[in-house]
């Protein structure tokens, strides 16, 4: 790859010892000549990201996902930096980060591109989801019935408490929590997992990439909540109808050489097992 000679730093000054691992960074990046431009709010405003060649994000996967939506659109590849909890998009670590700062700079990485999901009302403009778009009750008591279709046909009427539309990026986060597969980050499909739906047979259903989804409400005396990766919230009327499909944009996602997906799960995940034991002795 290219060396980064222009790099944009979103730092969650919430999470432990992120502002001092920034200026670290930006000390490091500064003396090689990269020009920095430095925000510690997220979504990022508007043109932010214009002319970057990257964007370092330091915080969790909650901060990478604020982020997610503009890079995808602007192409700006993002280095995840963990200072969060889990952290599966945040692959680097603050020693990872440290030691293998110079070598990034230089264009030593490779790049990933992950599926994201384009969701839209007739309401207003599409939005981006890296990890999933979650339709539910605006009341989180109520049951909802919620009504899919595949490219026009329908697939069936859940009665639920809401549905989880994940990418295989996301499936490893509400999607899993809710019963739904683990799913490689390369593969091009959609999956729909429902929330404690009332027909214990419903179960999740993983769609192709060119498909076109559509969820309208039936029940009528609810309003349906619609977020992307839980960060951007719309309230959907009547039975207007909410169309999900995979985004022609790809988040591209900056990792180190020898990054392995699969090593990633086992630890995040706490997989047990030889191969486990091993890795950890």
């Amino acid at each position: 790859m290219t060396p980064i000679r222009r790099l944009a730093f979103v730092v969650n000054a919430q999470k432990p010892d992120a502002p001092e691992l920034a200026a670290d960074l930006v000390a490091l990046a500064t003396a090689t000549g990269v020009s920095v431009n430095v925000i510690n709010t997220y979504p990022v405003p508007h043109g932010f990201l214009a002319g970057c060649d990257a964007c370092c994000v330091i915080g969790g996967d909650g901060t990478l996902l604020g982020v997610a939506a503009a890079a995808a659109r602007a192409q700006v590849p993002i280095i995840g930096v963990n200072r969060g909890s889990l952290g599966f998009l945040t692959t680097f670590s603050a020693d990872d980060i440290r030691e293998c700062f110079p070598t990034l700079l230089a264009g030593d990485f490779q790049i990933t591109h992950r599926a994201l999901l384009a969701c839209s009302t007739s309401a207003g403009p599409s939005d981006l989801a890296l990890n999933d778009v979650l339709i539910k009750a605006e009341v989180n008591s109520r049951l909802v019935c919620l009504q899919v279709t595949a490219d026009g046909e329908l697939v069936t009427e859940y009665d639920c408490d809401g549905l989880i539309f994940a990418t295989p990026t996301g499936s490893t986060a509400y999607n899993l929590s809710a019963g739904g597969p683990l799913i490689h980050p390369s593969a091009e499909v959609i999956a729909l997992t429902p929330i404690c739906p009332h027909t214990l047979s419903n179960r999740s259903i993983i769609l192709r990439a060119g498909v076109k989804l559509a969820v309208r409400n039936l029940s009528a005396d609810s309003t349906l909540l619609v977020t992307c990766d839980g960060q951007r919230g719309l309230r959907v009327a009547g039975r207007e109808p909410i169309t999900i499909t995979l985004a022609p944009e790809r988040l591209p996602l900056v990792q180190r050489r020898d990054y392995a997906h699969f090593a990633v799960v086992r630890s995040k995940l706490n997989w047990s097992g030889a191969v486990a034991t091993r890795e950890k002795a």
